[in-house]
Formats: C-alpha cells, structure tokens, sequence
C-alpha cells in the first residue's frame, strides 16, 4: 500500500481507518483537497446505528508530507498500542512522528 493522507476514529477498541481516494468520498474533502474533514466524511463512514457526532470518538489523521515523512496527529485518549495499526492503515512504513494533540480540534467525549 502506498503512503497516504486520511482520517481515523477509535471506537471502543476498533480502529476505523479512512485513507484518501480521491473520487470515493468528494463531498468530505478537507480544505486541501487531499484529505478528508472528519466532519464531512462521517455521514458517510459511521458504523450503523451509530447516532453519535463527529466529535463523540477520540480521532486522529495521518499527513503525509511532501518529503514523504509522516505525521499522525491524534486525540491522547487513543493508546499507543495502536499505533502500529494506524500506521499500517495508511501504509507509513518510514520513521513517523505522532502527534497527540490536545486542542479543540480532537476533543472527544472523554474531554467532557
């Protein structure tokens, strides 16, 4: 699998892994294009019966840079023991930086 950009929810133990293809989901591009918002996208993606928002999961993205290194920058609620599967998802076979962010931006109901 090639390197890509996307977007990822923990929900209980499961990883839901998103990665970018570009046409299969164009009404949940991010601003860049390249990526998915995970807003938009979660209509799409839910697991059913979910009545859950967005924003109700710990969540991350994968960002591959344009020197090929990559970024995970993820909710701190969400183990590292997860992090071999992430980046496995988004085919981050490289030296890979993760980011736990603490903003709004990745705030689940755990923040709450």
């Amino acid at each position: 699998m090639k390197q890509t950009d996307g977007v990822f929810w923990l929900i209980g133990e499961k990883l839901y892994a998103f990665p970018f293809e570009k046409g299969k989901y164009p009404e949940a591009y991010a601003k860049s294009g390249r990526t998915y918002n995970h807003e938009k996208l979660w209509d799409y993606v839910k697991p059913k019966g979910c009545g859950k928002p967005f924003d109700y999961y710990p969540r991350g993205r994968a960002v591959i840079k344009k020197d090929g290194t990559a970024v995970i920058y993820m909710s701190p609620h969400i183990p590292e023991s997860h992090i071999e599967e992430i980046k496995k998802a988004f085919g981050t076979e490289t030296e890979t930086a993760v980011k736990y962010d603490r903003s709004r931006h990745y705030r689940c109901f755990l923040d709450m």
